[in-house]
């Protein structure tokens, strides 16, 4: 079996902190590679006027991505799957010799209990939380995290987390980056409008 990590979002713009918390996980959970799953379009983010065209939110997350073992790719349009529960059952039966992880942020843990069937998530795969600056306590106190608490295993055990029964959660915590695609797009709002060019993985 291949660990491989899944680190979903809408990457409007991925930025360096993507890339260095999942550098991070991969160091931790001892991955083999870690793909991104660009969204073609987050339900909770529905009507969001500054959400750039997948095309380029691809292209950033694929320069972002670039000599490391991250694979950027847009399989969620390629699946035709709207809900994270749909597109990581699908993944596990097209990639049977890949076990994987579900990556996300505390800022994702905060509000998980809004994601449709966010309890079968975490009955499919084992699921890997990254402290995020201002918003681990709302994290540790969400509705999701009173529910998955039960399941939280050690993260000094987090290189097992092939061996571990479902449901199981485990809290990560690296040095923090500052960086965010809120602030990258108050920076330059119509990045997406000069970066959308041709972008290559090596």
């Amino acid at each position: 079996m291949t660990p491989t990590g899944l680190l979903g979002g809408s990457f409007n713009p991925a930025h360096r902190g993507h890339r260095g918390i999942t550098l991070a996980a991969i160091r931790a959970l001892d991955l083999d590679e870690a793909w991104w799953l660009v969204s073609p379009g987050n339900p909770l983010k529905a009507g969001a006027s500054d959400m750039a065209p997948l095309a380029a939110r691809l292209a950033s997350a694929k320069r972002q991505a670039r000599r490391a073992p991250i694979r950027a790719t847009d399989i969620e349009a390629q699946l035709g799957t709207r809900y994270t529960l749909d597109t990581l059952r699908k993944l596990q039966r097209r990639y049977p010799k890949r076990r994987f992880i579900w990556l996300m942020g505390a800022d994702n843990l905060a509000q998980f209990h809004r994601w449709r069937g966010w309890r079968g998530i975490a009955r499919t795969m084992p699921i890997a939380v990254i402290a995020r600056p201002g918003y681990d306590d709302d994290a540790l106190a969400s509705v999701a995290m009173g529910w998955l608490r039960r399941f939280q295993r050690p993260a000094d055990q987090a290189k097992h987390w092939m061996t571990w029964s479902l449901p199981a959660l485990v809290l990560l915590r690296f040095r923090p980056d500052p960086s965010s695609a809120t602030a990258a797009r108050a920076a330059d709002p119509d990045w997406h409008r000069h970066s959308a060019g041709p972008a290559t993985q090596e």
